[in-house]
């Protein structure tokens, strides 16, 4: 059985692929930050199918922990899964923060590095000596990199350079038989993104006359692809970016 490795996959994204995953016969190893809960709903929910998972707490911006992650990582492997190495990593851990450049302070700019760049250079690198050889990375980047949104400049600039990456992970891990892509979502209605969206309809009634396929996308939309891209069946697929957002501004 390959096994996977989630990050952030209490809910949204992460817990859709974290599912769609484990419905393809992959063990599954979920991270989460403050939502414990989440994640352990997610563990169930696979076991109760027939699958294996487990999940434990990861703080993406805390690169001091890594090699502890690590570690703690092996041993889930050797008890669960009787191996020392994992097969693939989705780094999808992440949050939101929207604010004109000009009021962007730098403790929000520093957060929002942190997570999405810093986080999954490191993280990455930590677990590389874990990582089987002919194994896989997906980096999760956003459609805010192509379609300026204003409001998204840090976040944006940062999934870029998580864009940009995946390609020189692609290059440098070659040699192993690692391959890394990058999938790019537009706008989803997820439990973190749902309250803004019902605050304001007339934004996300926006962004679906926006999408040639008429509506913002769903987890599973996304989740669908991500768990595609892991498969045999993708295994020619290497330093690509996948936009998943239904036809977004074309």
């Amino acid at each position: 059985m390959s096994v996977v490795i989630i990050t952030g996959a209490s809910r949204g994204l992460g817990a859709s692929t974290a599912m769609q995953a484990a419905d393809r016969g992959m063990g599954v190893i979920l991270t989460y930050n403050s939502h414990a809960a989440g994640a352990e709903a997610i563990v169930r929910s696979i076991e109760a199918k027939g699958g294996k998972a487990a999940a434990i707490g990861l703080d993406v911006s805390n690169v001091a922990s890594f090699a502890a992650f690590r570690d703690a990582v092996a041993v889930i492997l050797k008890n669960t899964w009787n191996t020392d190495r994992f097969d693939a990593l989705v780094n999808n851990a992440g949050y939101g923060i929207f604010n004109a450049i000009e009021s962007v302070t730098e403790a929000e700019f520093d957060g929002l590095l942190n997570v999405h760049l810093k986080g999954p250079f490191f993280l990455t690198q930590a677990l590389l000596p874990l990582m089987v050889d002919g194994g896989h990375i997906v980096n999760l980047t956003s459609a805010t990199t192509r379609v300026a949104t204003p409001g998204a400049a840090p976040y944006a600039a940062f999934k870029g350079g998580l864009e940009v990456l995946t390609r020189y992970m692609a290059k440098e891990f070659g040699s192993r038989g690692i391959r890394a892509n990058s999938v790019s979502p537009g706008a989803v209605r997820t439990d973190m993104t749902s309250g803004a969206f019902d605050q304001s309809p007339e934004f996300e009634t926006m962004l679906a006359g926006q999408t040639a396929l008429g509506r913002i996308g769903a987890p599973d939309d996304v989740g669908r692809v991500i768990a595609g891209l892991l498969s045999p069946d993708s295994a020619w697929i290497n330093a690509q970016n996948i936009e998943v957002a239904g036809g977004y501004n074309i």
